[in-house]
């Protein structure tokens, strides 16, 4: 038997490889949900075309938490959930970090931005696994999460790992804007450019799982019709196999290895009875947050710095010469339509990943709340406006320390900010070589509204326990056992050597894969 604590990304990714190797799986979980009534207010939406929805059903379900800086937190049909009832069932409290743990049913899935690329070898030169070894559990990856992409100049970086995908249309945003950068493909290639369509991990046409994307423009609040891979709906399916059990409501506080089996010890969420549970082998996909915490609890290490490592997130807008009029009314998806990527030495020794989105509704509010100031150099503002969301490689970006200390009879896990002055200048570099080509963009970047988002607040952040070829204290073999441990896996994001700045959640979800593989 083989037991996987979290419902996330990872955790379904190492179960269904698991599950394919004839493993029996249980997976042990939190498994919060969406709220009853919002739960048929969706199931209201799904069932009808965007056309014949209710305007109440619709604005009850968009929006975005308030006072978050840059653009607002996503929630999940207007619902906290994702992030909701953390302090009090696996106590924690952060300084100066933008990031937080799930204990929803498909963890961070369920407000992701679903954005997929493999990472290079070149930007993971630290790591004991290479992309040779990850390029099977990529494709299977994309076999259960399905991929929206095109082919394009990204291939040449980033393998697709897939025959089988379909594209999204473009807005006429993306379309002008991506026309602008192919006319002056020749010239930004000199430079280090690479570009192409967003591949993000979205149905795009009718299959059996369900309808394609129609193009409801409610990417960023939540699909109605579940086009967004969710690792939640992963778990529904494993449910109907005879191989695979989930448990709900439990929270996992430590592990014990005796007599070559792993005793997992926690208690029911909502009536606190202490639960355990006995297994051959365990593995933990509970999240960068919650994982620190069970291990270090687990070896009563308090009072011990792990370093959370992350890719830094910023954001700014461009704005194009040329409108796009109309673009509340267009019918388009609202996730991230194009990537580009930028490898110049002088600029940063690894990839500079850039996603640009175009109109959304909560990028219109963003523009008239905080922005404010641009209408007096557009009259138009939402029909010229791009926002552009940059990530650095973790090398160059701030950190997050973490520690376990005792809170009275309990404890609590202390997350803090490590500043990196490394980050800005490698960031304003990045704002030079945009306006230098504005040009060749059709837009000019406005480097006042840049915005530095604190460390986490992307949600790319890893390495706290990082897979290593000869692993020390507080890391892991590259099976993801952390040192002094035989059978118990580190499978999330915690084992990541260092974090590039190209999307985290595919390469963590074939690495997870990867592991359940090899061990089953």
């Amino acid at each position: 038997m083989h037991y996987v604590i979290g419902s996330g990304p990872a955790g379904v990714a190492c179960a269904q490889a698991l599950l394919a190797r004839g493993a029996r799986v249980v997976m042990l979980d939190a498994g919060l949900e969406l709220e009853p009534a919002r739960a048929q207010i969706v199931r209201r939406l799904a069932a009808r075309p965007p056309a014949d929805w209710a305007a109440a059903d619709r604005a009850s379900v968009q929006g975005a938490a308030a006072g978050a800086a840059g653009l607002p937190t996503k929630l999940a049909f207007g619902s906290n959930y994702p992030y909701a009832e953390t302090e009090e069932n696996i106590p924690w409290a952060g300084h100066g970090v933008g990031l937080s743990p799930s204990l929803a049913l498909g963890g961070l899935s369920t407000v992701w931005g679903a954005a997929m690329l493999p990472y290079r070898d070149v930007d993971i030169a630290d790591w004991p696994v290479k992309n040779a070894e990850l390029a099977q559990h990529y494709r299977a990856v994309l076999a259960f999460t399905g991929l929206a992409a095109q082919r394009d100049d990204l291939e040449e970086l980033f393998p697709l790992h897939s025959e089988n995908v379909q594209a999204l249309p473009p807005s006429r945003q993306a379309e002008l804007f991506l026309g602008n950068l192919q006319r002056h493909r020749a010239g930004l290639r000199e430079r280090g450019w690479r570009f192409g369509r967003a591949r993000v991990a979205v149905r795009a046409t009718n299959t059996a799982r369900g309808p394609g994307c129609n193009r409801c423009g409610l990417c960023m609040s939540g699909c109605p019709y579940s086009c967004i891979y969710n690792s939640a709906d992963t778990v529904r399916e494993m449910r109907k196999g005879k191989n695979f059990a989930y448990h709900r409501d439990v929270i996992v506080t430590r592990l014990r290895e005796e007599s070559g089996k792993v005793l997992v010890e926690g208690f029911h969420r909502q009536t606190r009875v202490p639960l355990s549970f006995t297994t051959e082998r365990a593995y933990l996909a509970a999240g960068v947050l919650p994982t620190a915490q069970i291990l270090l609890r687990s070896q009563g290490a308090y009072d011990q710095v792990l370093k959370l490592r992350d890719s830094q997130y910023f954001l700014f807008p461009l704005a194009l010469a040329r409108r796009t009029r109309d673009v509340r009314s267009e019918a388009l998806y609202t996730l991230s339509q194009i990537f580009i990527e930028l490898n110049q030495p002088d600029i940063s020794r690894h990839t500079v990943h850039l996603q640009i989105y175009t109109y959304s509704d909560i990028i219109g509010a963003a523009a008239r709340k905080k922005l404010g100031v641009l209408k007096f150099l557009a009259p138009h503002l939402e029909d010229r406006l791009l926002i552009v969301q940059g990530f650095l490689h973790s090398d160059e970006s701030q950190q997050i320390e973490m520690k376990l200390q005792r809170d009275g009879a309990k404890d609590r896990l202390g997350v803090d900010a490590a500043p990196n002055p490394q980050t800005r200048r490698v960031v304003k570099k990045v704002m030079r070589e945009l306006l230098e080509q504005a040009g060749k963009l059709g837009g000019i970047v406005l480097p006042p509204m840049l915005q530095f988002e604190k460390p986490g607040r992307g949600y790319h952040s890893g390495g706290s326990l990082p897979m290593r070829a000869q692993p020390g204290k507080f890391e892991c073999d590259v099976l993801g056992r952390p040192q002094g441990w035989s059978n118990v896996h580190v499978v999330d994001a915690s084992v990541l050597p260092s974090i590039p700045a190209t999307t985290i959640t595919f390469s963590v979800m074939a690495n997870a894969h990867r592991i359940g593989w090899e061990t089953a």
